[in-house]
């Protein structure tokens, strides 16, 4: 790479010695740049930084509140009320627009509020070497060529070639998804190797777990694995949810017929002389009455609500229709590490040469509180040939396959790194294994103990351990077919030896792998478990119909095993994994197949996981996504639900999520899928509620409108209607209890519309009963004597009082009102109060009489509108249940 000149990237310096890549850079492996030159360079190819997404700003987040055709009716309504003169009735349906953008804007605001608040900004440093001088820099001055340092417990600050490594691991898991930390080293690898083997590389975000190193840098910024990861993130096409989908068909679908009947009504009128004024006033209030105007706003609280909930059961939602999205999802893809598996690596079985298996998982633990011979001897060795430590908690700190050891040791009586170690030949990946030498407090002698790779223990073994603790001659085959089998089952097994009072010289001849007499004590198997919820959640996610996959970056055989133990794979199924090489040779005409008949996919990448999700939804299944790494950041923004980790996910991972788990559990996504499905259901039911109602309105207009009659009601009135009855009434059903069974139900279709065939005859018989009633109601008491005022007056009564009658009946979609259970949403009684002292006072407080243009009516006029509610709902009543009868007991409305 020419000295600042852009950096390519396309290069790899893997497959270059590091003198080679010192040279191509123009740096020194000892004394690295010069200030002056890294200054240089930084000018030229810029900061060691990914580039911030834009995020929506306050303004634009507020006027995409008012995107909805139903909006652009009512503004269009408030601009010709306020041209003819109506001032009043402008004003309250510009109110109306206001106060449905502000609940949706509040409501998005507060859940990107709750992300920032979970969101950790850390500032990072990275220790340098220039001038030969060692410093410490912020990390996004680091430019390529740079001499960087590497230690336990920090991040890589760029892509490295390593030059020198000590002991050297990385945590590439954000990376590449390998869940175990990787041993470093520098020597020269192929070209051809993938970047989860290129073992000689420090790759941007990964954290060293363990030992120190240098390397130079090679990539900085957007030139990095990571940045290209970023790169790719804005490749994935932002997926519009299905509610969001559905509620524009239906807004444009009501849209279309309001101003069919609109234009309709005024063409009528003109025609039978009516003056063009009238009938403009007339027309606003058919479009006024017919617009759901508290939809947007049941819409956005509802959701709102959701949020809520799916916070308390430790979900973060970003975007409010997203929580109605998880109701619909049908297939989950998963990642393993930390998501299914509690990402800690703990000792599942000890295996000893007499052929027992002590098995310590779930909840079972046949080792026993105090066990004795070589079971003991294996868990000491463990204990002690290990370089973790006990933090000031207790808890164990260092390499997770070593913490394991020291852990499961703790919980059997074995005191970790209890015996005073003095010496210590360090794990290389040349020998394969541990040594340590120790002082047996017993008899004052010395204790030499190995723990490595089997095949490598074995061979510096001569001897064999029993139960009762006497020794006798290895069985090499048994010892092997053990380790196989542990490894089949997804286990990494480490094997243990000891000897007593070696010679001086058996640490050189370890060194040196030809060290012999040891005495074989065990085998420790260990895994990443499952969590403990994991297995009932994916039960309960194929009970609703959901398909669970697991999308991983680990190896195979481990994915299949913990695939098996939570129910994804069947106990006794050898297939159903396919792994990223074969996964990359199926063309984008066969993927779709694949994806769908496949349950685990095993050692992907991040544009493999792309790819998957894309192959999913062209299936028309709706995708939740889960990830915590860089890598998975396309992937989440693809799918149509991303969930990202929030204990351990990146920042990539979480800004590209729609939802972000505050506990990493999987099972906390089967209980967000739970209240989406619960959101829709009360979204449903607001929409089977409101509907009648509007659309009984816009028909009264009508018909008065055909019959050259006065308008029963106004469009002030009718907007009271509206708004009243939308927040005190509708708004309840945002609070209803999850309908029993619910994640039994299959997941909906993703083209089913929002208003179902059931839904059109329910509203088309309460529209037709709210017509007549409120006709037969005004017209009595016109005929009777009373004002117009009055008159229209008891229509809007009834109104009201049939909505909240109806009210009860909607409840639920599938049982009986009266078997709900009245106090199980205390909201609604309350509602129910505030509405009916809200229609005293509109009937006879003079200061809403002259804003409303209402009047007092008297008790014979309340009997007639009690008696219309009543009779609606039992006619209602006994459609709901012939319906949920021919239905046999399917959801209905």
């Amino acid at each position: 790479m020419a000295l600042g000149a852009a950096q390519d990237d396309a290069q790899t310096f893997h497959d270059l010695t590091a003198h080679e890549t010192v040279l191509q850079l123009g740096t020194d492996h000892l004394t690295g740049l010069s200030g002056q030159e890294a200054e240089r360079r930084l000018g030229v190819q810029g900061p060691n930084s990914l580039p911030a997404e834009r995020g929506e700003g306050p303004v634009r987040r507020f006027v995409r509140q008012l995107n909805s055709p139903l909006i652009y009716v009512l503004i269009a309504s408030g601009i010709i009320t306020l041209l003819l003169g109506e001032k009043v009735d402008s004003t309250v349906i510009f109110a109306v627009v206001l106060v449905n953008a502000v609940v949706g804007f509040v409501q998005e605001s507060k859940a990107e509020s709750a992300l920032e608040a979970l969101r950790s900004m850390v500032h990072t440093d990275a220790t340098v070497i220039r001038d030969g001088v060692q410093r410490s820099i912020p990390s996004e001055e680091i430019v390529p060529g740079d001499l960087v340092l590497l230690e336990a417990g920090g991040r890589v600050p760029a892509d490295l070639r390593l030059i020198e490594e000590n002991q050297l691991r990385t945590d590439e898991s954000a990376l590449t998804g390998e869940s175990l930390p990787v041993e470093k080293n520098h020597h020269l690898l192929a070209a051809g190797a993938v970047i989860a083997d290129r073992v000689n590389m420090g790759y941007s975000g990964t954290l060293v777990t363990n030992g120190s190193g240098r390397g130079i840098a090679v990539a900085t910024g957007t030139h990095t694995e990571i940045g290209k990861i970023h790169g790719l993130v804005g490749s994935a096409d932002a997926v519009e949810t299905p509610l969001t989908r559905k509620l524009s068909k239906f807004s444009m679908q009501l849209t279309i017929l309001i101003l069919g009947l609109a234009v309709l009504a005024f063409i009528v009128g003109v025609a039978r002389g009516e003056s063009a004024s009238d009938m403009f006033v007339a027309v606003v209030a058919l479009a006024v009455g017919a617009i759901p105007e508290g939809l947007p706003a049941a819409v956005a609280i509802t959701l709102a609500i959701g949020v809520s909930r799916m916070a308390q059961r430790r979900a973060v939602i970003r975007r409010l229709p997203v929580v109605e999205t998880l109701g619909s999802a049908t297939v989950i893809c998963s990642d393993k590490t930390g998501t299914l598996t509690e990402n800690r690596m703990t000792v599942q079985g000890i295996w000893t040469a007499d052929g027992t298996l002590a098995q310590i998982r779930d909840g079972v633990d046949s080792l026993g509180p105090d066990p004795t011979g070589a079971a003991r001897c294996c868990l000491v060795v463990g204990a002690n040939c290990n370089d973790a430590w006990l933090g000031e908690a207790g808890e164990a700190l260092g390499d997770p396959t070593e913490t394991a050891m020291l852990v499961v040791a703790q919980q059997h009586g074995v005191i970790p790194r209890g015996l005073e170690r003095v010496a210590a030949l360090p794990f290389s990946s040349e020998r394969q294994y541990m040594a340590t030498v120790h002082v047996d407090p017993s008899t004052g002698g010395q204790l030499l103990m190995v723990k490595g790779a089997v095949e490598r223990v074995l061979e510096v073994s001569a001897w064999q351990m029993t139960a009762s603790g006497t020794t006798e001659a290895i069985d090499p085959t048994a010892v092997h077919e053990a380790a196989e089998d542990l490894a089949r089952q997804g286990a990494r097994v480490l094997a243990t030896a000891v000897q007593r009072d070696p010679d001086d010289d058996v640490i050189d001849r370890l060194m040196a792998g030809e060290a012999g007499g040891m005495i074989f004590t065990g085998l420790q198997a260990m895994i990443d478990p499952p969590r403990s919820t994991a297995a009932d959640a994916v039960a309960s996610c194929h009970a609703a119909g959901l398909s669970v996959k697991m999308i991983t970056g680990d190896h195979a055989t481990t994915a299949a095993a913990i695939a098996r133990r939570i129910g994804i794979l069947p106990p006794s199924e050898d297939g159903g994994v396919l792994i990223g090489n074969e996964l990359e040779r199926i063309d984008d005409t066969d993927l779709p197949d694949a994806a769908e008949r496949t349950a685990v996919f095993a050692r992907v990448t991040p544009d493999q996981k792309l790819r998957l999700v894309r192959a999913l939804q062209s299936r028309d299944h709706v995708v939740a996504m889960t990830g915590d790494g860089v890598n998975d950041a396309p992937a989440l923004k693809q799918a149509d639900i991303g969930v990202a980790m929030g204990v351990v996910g990146t920042e990539a991972a979480k800004d590209a999520a729609d939802m972000v788990l505050t506990d990493d559990d999987f099972a906390t996504i089967e209980a967000a899928v739970e209240e989406g499905r619960g959101v829709f259901d009360n979204l449903t039911k607001f929409i089977v509620w409101t509907l009648p109602t509007n659309l009984g309105e816009g028909l009264v207009i009508l018909v008065a409108i055909l019959l050259a009659a006065e308008l029963p009601i106004l469009p002030t009135q009718i907007l009271w209607i509206n708004m009243t009855t939308a927040v005190a009434l509708g708004l309840t059903l945002a609070w209803e209890p999850k309908e029993p069974g619910i994640m039994e139900r299959s997941p909906r279709n993703p083209h089913d519309p929002i208003v179902s065939r059931p839904m059109v005859v329910r509203t088309a018989l309460v529209s037709a009963l709210l017509v007549a009633g409120s006709w037969w109601v005004f017209r009595a008491e016109v005929d009777g004597g009373s004002s117009l005022e009055a008159s229209r007056t008891a229509a809007v009564n009834v109104f009201v009082m049939v909505e909240a009658f109806y009210l009860f009946i909607c409840r639920s979609l599938t049982r009986p009102s009266w078997r709900v259970g009245l106090l199980s949403n205390p909201y609604l009684v309350v509602g129910v109060t505030l509405q009916a002292i809200g229609q005293l006072a509109l009937t006879y407080l003079p200061a809403m009489n002259t804003l409303f243009q209402t009047a007092p009516i008297g008790w014979d006029s309340w009997l007639r509108i009690v008696l219309v509610a009543i009779a609606m709902s039992l006619v209602v009543a006994i459609h709901k249940y012939l319906a949920n009868g021919r239905r046999s007991g399917r959801q209905t409305v």
